[in-house]
């Protein structure tokens, strides 16, 4: 249920991000980006909430397993995409972050095909915090965002390439 709450967020932030003008100001920062910020970081904290209950009461399933991944991404990837429409973060970052995820996630298909399960990595797991963190400075324009999202990126090739070393043996 958490993942697919982090799902239906999505839809309300960008609708926030799409009226924020309307929102106001208070002391130069928009009403409408603290409201998203604050949405995105609810919907980033059911992610760390999803899979702490799920370990702690053994409630894995085969739906949070498929639900919970694709959640991440679209939650990421559409506060990028719309990031970058607000002219905030550079359109090539984002094809590097989902070019990385549509790799490892078809690595992972490949792996499930043949019965092996790639889990998270250290690495993978970093790269997502630094760009939660990132995005969050983006939404509310705090100065060093652009710093913390280069190394996301930095991170999410390096992850990404981690990936692909480690799961080689299954794609020959």
């Amino acid at each position: 249920m958490l993942s697919l709450s982090r799902v239906f967020l999505v839809p309300v932030i960008l609708v926030i991000f799409e009226v924020r003008a309307q929102f106001g100001f208070v002391e130069g920062i928009s009403i409408g980006d603290m409201l998203a910020g604050l949405v995105f970081v609810v919907a980033s904290l059911t992610d760390a909430a999803d899979g702490y209950i799920a370990r702690k009461r053994h409630l894995v399933t085969n739906m949070g397993k498929f639900i919970d991944p694709i959640a991440d991404k679209i939650l990421v990837i559409a506060v990028l995409i719309t990031l970058v429409e607000l002219q905030r973060f550079p359109a090539w970052m984002v094809v590097v972050i989902i070019s990385r995820e549509f790799i490892v996630s078809g690595l992972r298909m490949v792996a499930a095909s043949e019965g092996v399960v790639i889990a998270a990595s250290k690495g993978g797991k970093i790269k997502t915090v630094t760009q939660i963190i990132g995005i969050i400075m983006l939404i509310l324009n705090i100065p060093g965002a652009m710093a913390v999202m280069w190394a996301a990126v930095i991170l999410t090739v390096w992850s990404g390439i981690d990936y692909v070393v480690k799961g080689a043996d299954l794609l020959s």
